[in-house]
């Protein structure tokens, strides 16, 4: 008897309820333009810059927040920018093209 079927035996009435990581992303906005990623280096630090979404701003929060969690990483959200700490141009436009958003390279 496994933890689950001891919780079904306390809480029969209880619904389990299966969440996925894809229903944050489809309530997020979608837009036709490109969402620009661009790398910089600040203090001699690398960080990877995310403009140009057009959503509202908690759905960019939102988008921010899933971001870093997949990457296990930090960074912040302001001036309509997504700031993450590190160089991941590579695997940020693999996520947010898995999410739907069409993304552009820019430098380097």
């Amino acid at each position: 008897m496994d933890l689950q079927d001891q919780l079904k035996n306390l809480f029969p009435e209880h619904v389990i309820e299966e969440a996925s990581s894809d229903s944050k992303s489809n309530n997020l906005w979608m837009q036709d333009e490109p969402i620009i990623c661009k790398y910089e280096k600040r203090k001699g630090k690398p960080i990877t810059i995310l403009e140009g979404y057009t959503g509202a701003n908690d759905d960019f929060k939102l988008l921010a927040k899933e971001i870093k969690q997949k990457l296990s990483v930090g960074g912040s959200f302001k001036d309509d920018k997504i700031i993450i700490q590190g160089d991941y141009r590579d695997k940020i436009m693999q996520i947010l093209k898995n999410m739907g958003f069409n993304v552009k390279r820019v430098g380097g």
